[in-house]
């Protein structure tokens, strides 16, 4: 019997199970949901997680005073690190606001119009206080965005500069292409000197002496006059295409989202 408990010890020891709760994902503070149904939709987040190698999590509270992107972001964070994946819906009961903040490849995959269009679903879902529909809509709406991809010439919009960074990906079909065409550059060039130097190694020095050429010449650079010319980049309409997301800073991070009351 010892010997049992002894090896189940080591096994504990060295290959450690992880075990997941329903707090892990689903934190609810203002205590909205019944204990079977966070861990129904604990269970549906985690089927996520694992697709975006991150972290999607609700969180309620009733008690929150901070302006609620402000706290979102905070606690989007704390939880997953600055600019690691992940997705959090806020439900704050006592300033009556859903807040959707996003992080890392998340900000890709929630666009501002898929954002608008989870917002929706939650938002009717809230104002009937079908708190567990609400909670359920937020992660049905991610599953089907992560299931879709990021859209096709998708962007982030810098809220404060209007900076837009455009989001390129290589499809496997561009990555067969490439490799196909690396392969016949490589393999031409090889046969191109192979054949017009039929040289055998070690029996052909080139008469680098003979043939060298030596110029030194002295050229002075001047500087007379510059300019500088700044402009800002107008912001596109949330709406443009589809594959838009606004970003905001932080606390040293980057996030997209968005809210609204209820």
């Amino acid at each position: 019997m010892k010997k049992i408990l002894l090896f189940i010890g080591f096994l504990a020891l060295f290959f450690p199970l992880k075990v997941f709760a329903a707090s892990n994902t689903i934190d609810d503070q203002a205590n909205l949901l019944t204990p079977t149904e966070r861990t129904e939709l604990s269970n549906q987040a985690d089927a996520i997680n694992q697709q975006i190698k991150g972290e999607i999590f609700i969180l309620t509270t009733n008690n929150n005073t901070e302006e609620p992107r402000t706290f979102a972001n905070e606690q989007l964070m704390a939880r997953v690190g600055k600019n690691n994946n992940g997705a959090l819906l806020l439900l704050d009961m006592n300033q009556r606001e859903i807040y959707l903040t996003t992080s890392g490849n998340m900000i890709d995959y929630v666009t501002d119009k898929r954002r608008e269009q989870l917002l929706d679903d939650v938002e009717a879902a809230m104002r009937v206080g079908d708190y567990s529909q609400a909670a359920s809509d937020y992660l049905t709406n991610i599953q089907k965005f992560v299931d879709a991809g990021i859209p096709s010439g998708s962007y982030r919009i810098d809220e404060e500069t209007g900076k837009i960074t455009y989001y390129k990906s290589i499809t496997w079909l561009e990555l067969t292409i490439s490799l196909i065409v690396a392969t016949i550059a490589a393999v031409g060039f090889f046969l191109f000197i192979r054949l017009r130097y039929q040289l055998k190694i070690g029996t052909y020095r080139y008469p680098y002496r003979q043939n060298a050429q030596l110029d030194l010449t002295e050229r002075q650079d001047q500087l007379v006059n510059s300019f500088v010319t700044t402009r800002r980049i107008p912001r596109p309409s949330k709406h443009n295409g589809g594959g838009g997301s606004t970003t905001n800073s932080s606390g040293g991070g980057t996030f997209g989202g968005g809210g609204r009351g209820f």
